[in-house]
């Protein structure tokens, strides 16, 4: 409790602090069940904003979108690789931005400008414009989600989080539910005022999602205790009691939380020492492959299903079921994660070995398969174990402190992007339709990621053995004045164990 009180000092919850608090279970649990919607929901709805805008090229491909602009598969490959990059670079800025104005802030600048493009790709003319604005929407919209994810950090505890987390990924895959029902109605305005569908598609999604980001500018409070404005109320959401049980149920859960303010930027020294974290790297490489065994059937869904004789209101129906075994294993994956008294990282193998079965039904199958055959493996392909918000809610615990958590979660996203840039340039124009050269090459890397998964179990299970066996032979006079003075922050103390 001594290191916490010390850390309380910069914090923004220093008034509410109180190492002799006490409160019931019940009250905790009403006070989460009140952050769950009050903060837990909207967040939802903002990834909404980001995936409608970021994933309508989808149902723009169904409606002859390439043909209309005359740019091929290749084409758009580029274009996807624009993004990814663009979106990869923008992280770890938008991290430093955002830490230095505070998420409350930075998140709604952030939905707003990309709504401005995204409305703006109605305009599309050809290959340069449609370079241009992916170059621009992954530049803004990079940083978004780790911007998210640090923000959901100040209200729950390391447990909560990442249920909570998969509901984040669940309102991702519910938006293309929803995107591909409005697409269904709004592609039929293919031929208003002279306009095809997608860039209709374009404009209205656009302005959706402006709309949800100038509310988000009211909407989000700076802190679990600083919910008072004109919008949400003279006295905020939440009563003196509840906000001393916030702040000392999140400190006591997890001290580091304590070490920076909302707003406390991150000096270049701060980040040289996340940056050179070697513990996170494992997580880091992860990152990078695990995601690319489905990704490219899921950017080539409707390109598929369109090859394979659907049309396009078809064809956008036809995407719903993957998303809903998408949304039904995130899940329940998520929740029996911390549930179940198995490895964190063992969910990621289970995610490449589903992924193995229609990747190699898909390299065998010919053109003759009936294609509902086709259909059923693509479905259980892109409709996979997403182990995503267990990954990302390991990165945030095995940090150990927030300037390595704010950096960590940046980094871990860059490296996602960065696998959707590999992913953007599997399947190719000489490929196609059944793009068996690409899908072995994803079995390949699907067999790597399994003996991946397991070198990191290794390594973080050899890490805490070490520390296991520093800390046994300390006296118990020792390790207090270890824990009263040592220099060690985060995960680089001895008293910290990592998780997998």
């Amino acid at each position: 409790m001594v290191r916490v009180g010390w850390l309380i000092g910069v914090q923004e919850g220093r008034h509410r602090y109180d190492p002799k608090a006490v409160w019931t279970e019940a009250e905790e649990k009403r006070i989460v069940r009140k952050i769950d919607k009050r903060i837990c929901t909207f967040a939802c709805l903002m990834f909404f904003a980001l995936q409608l805008d970021r994933g309508n090229i989808g149902q723009a491909l169904s409606d002859n979108m390439l043909g209309d602009l005359g740019i091929s598969t290749n084409d758009y490959n580029t274009g996807q690789t624009i993004f990814y990059l663009s979106f990869l670079f923008a992280e770890l800025p938008s991290q430093l931005i955002s830490k230095k104005l505070g998420p409350d802030n930075w998140i709604p600048i952030q939905m707003i400008c990309w709504s401005i493009v995204a409305c703006c790709q109605a305009k599309l003319d050809g290959k340069g414009s449609f370079f241009a604005t992916r170059c621009l929407l992954g530049l803004i919209e990079g940083g978004f989600i780790p911007d998210v994810i640090l923000y959901l950090s100040y209200f729950y505890k390391t447990k909560e989080l990442p249920i909570r987390l998969s509901f984040f990924w669940t309102a991702y895959m519910g938006t293309n539910i929803v995107a591909a029902f409005m697409a269904f109605g709004i592609l039929r305005l293919r031929g208003v005022h002279g306009l095809e569908g997608w860039r209709w598609l374009f404009a209205l999604e656009g302005a959706l999602t402006a709309l949800i980001g100038l509310f988000s500018w009211v909407y989000l409070p700076p802190s679990p205790t600083e919910t008072a404005s004109w919008f949400r109320g003279k006295d905020g959401w939440f009563t003196e009691r509840e906000e001393v049980i916030m702040v000392n149920r999140i400190l006591r859960d997890d001290p580091s939380k304590g070490d920076m303010h909302n707003r406390q930027g991150l000096t270049p020294r701060l980040l040289w020492n996340a940056l050179k974290d070697y513990d996170l790297w494992p997580i880091y490489l992860i990152g990078l492959t695990w995601a690319i065994p489905a990704a490219p059937m899921g950017a080539y869904l409707t390109l598929t299903l369109r090859s394979m004789g659907f049309d396009t209101f078809k064809t956008n129906l036809l995407t719903i079921p993957a998303s809903s075994l998408f949304i039904l294993l995130l899940i329940t994956m998520t929740y029996l994660s911390e549930k179940l008294p198995w490895g964190r990282l063992n969910w990621g193998i289970f995610s490449q070995l589903w992924g193995l079965g229609p990747l190699i039904a898909l390299t065998i199958i010919g053109a003759d398969t009936p294609k509902w055959g086709r259909y059923a493996a693509v479905i259980l392909l892109v409709g996979h174990p997403y182990p995503h918000a267990i990954q990302v809610a390991l990165t945030s615990r095995n940090a150990g402190s927030v300037r390595t958590r704010t950096v960590g979660s940046a980094l871990y996203n860059m490296f996602v992007q960065a696998s959707n840039i590999i992913a953007s340039n599997i399947y190719r124009e000489d490929d196609k339709p059944l793009y068996r050269r690409g899908n072995k090459v994803l079995i390949g890397i699907a067999v790597f990621n399994i003996a991946l998964y397991q070198a990191t179990k290794m390594w973080y299970w050899w890490r805490n053995k070490k520390r296991d066996e520093i800390w046994g032979k300390m006296s118990h006079e020792e390790k207090v004045h270890y824990l009263k003075t040592t220099k060690d922050e985060g995960n680089k103390r001895l008293d910290f164990r990592f998780s997998y």
